[in-house]
């Protein structure tokens, strides 16, 4: 009997398989409008009223924070004496969404910075959250969550009690504009999430059949550059809206992902098998130009080796359906893949992660 098939095969990224529609997307899903874009901010804060999970006296900038904290509060204190274990220094993070307005709140996260256990509890003092540019654009407070309790859950994942989330709290303090239109006011640009020479031929087709053929025209893989049509100029929102709804079969690059770590292959529709014979100890795998025996592939037991024979042009799912077949396991099955795109019989990008 043979093993049991230990590796999971997911048949994603199945870009221009006959046997398989392709699904249309929509423009605001695979692209974005130039300039309309999200901003990181970062700040320095203070975590109290932690149950004795704090930062040890030995770190040091923590001491100096809350004497300078108390000093600014009217209150002297000796730094000899103090005792820091329920406070911990964080650095904070958020994301400052396109279009905030003042008042708006946002979520932050905080992480530890010193050699506190745990943030559980704590309450995060007013902290300032700056942009690169060192101007400060929100402010957060607010009580720590942790998501749960520190315990193992299946898989061996845990939660980390030194970095936590305070769902909405930071208020925003500043804008930041995010202009919609191009300098010369009668055009905007859409770039792709994805750079492709063929996906963005495709999107100029779909816009200039959609509006007028010179509404818009590709500048490079990635860029798009359209004009403000005369019955939108004066509802530039309205245009925008009308573009994101469009929808557009996208091209993607061939890709067979492996996940060693798991044992996973992740293998497009198309990703094709050329001539090859590949030996790994006692498993064989042959891919030839034609295959005298019926059906495309066929397993022959031969002095003890597992063999394999494939017709050319197999894909990889049917190479790995075979190989489990014959009891491989997900690491001979990974090492004869990679063994196949060394050699130059596979015709997909090779991802590892």
């Amino acid at each position: 009997m043979f093993r049991k098939i230990l590796i999971t095969v997911l048949m994603a990224l199945l870009i221009q398989s006959p046997c398989f529609a392709q699904p249309e997307v929509r423009v605001k899903d695979i692209a974005r409008v130039v300039g309309v874009r999200s901003n990181q901010l970062v700040g320095y804060g203070l975590i109290v009223g932690l149950d004795g999970s704090g930062d040890s006296d030995k770190t040091l900038f923590t001491m100096q924070s809350v004497v300078s904290m108390m000093e600014k509060l009217g209150v002297t204190v000796d730094r000899a004496k103090l005792k820091v274990k329920n406070v911990a220094a964080v650095v904070v993070t958020a994301e400052l969404p396109p279009f905030a307005r003042a008042g708006d709140k946002i979520d932050i996260t905080v992480s530890s910075l010193g050699d506190a256990d745990s943030l559980e509890g704590g309450i995060l003092l007013q902290t300032p959250l700056l942009a690169a540019n060192s101007q400060v654009y929100a402010v957060a407070q607010g009580t720590v969550s942790l998501g749960g309790s520190n315990v193992n859950l299946m898989g061996g994942l845990r939660n980390y009690p030194t970095v936590g989330r305070i769902p909405q709290g930071a208020i925003v303090e500043r804008e930041i504009t995010s202009p919609i239109l191009d300098e010369d006011k009668k055009s905007l640009s859409l770039a792709l999430n994805r750079p492709d020479f063929t996906t963005i031929s495709r999107l100029v087709k779909v816009i200039n059949t959609k509006f007028t053929p010179a509404t818009s025209k590709a500048m490079d893989a990635s860029l798009i550059k359209v004009e403000i049509p005369r019955e939108f100029k004066d509802d530039v929102i309205g245009f925008v809206a009308s573009l994101e709804e469009l929808t557009l079969t996208p091209d993607r690059k061939i890709r067979v992902i492996i996940n060693e770590r798991t044992g996973t292959i992740v293998a497009g529709g198309d990703a094709t098998i050329s001539k090859v014979a590949v030996s790994h100890g006692s498993l064989s795998l042959k891919v030839f130009e034609k295959v005298k025996i019926p059906g495309r592939e066929a397993r022959i037991e031969e002095k003890g080796e597992r063999t394999v024979i494939m017709q050319e042009t197999a894909t990889v799912d049917n190479v790995v359906k075979a190989l489990n077949v014959i009891g491989a396991t997900p690491r001979d099955i990974i090492a004869i893949i990679q063994a196949i795109d060394a050699a130059g019989a596979l015709h997909a990008e090779l991802v590892l992660m």
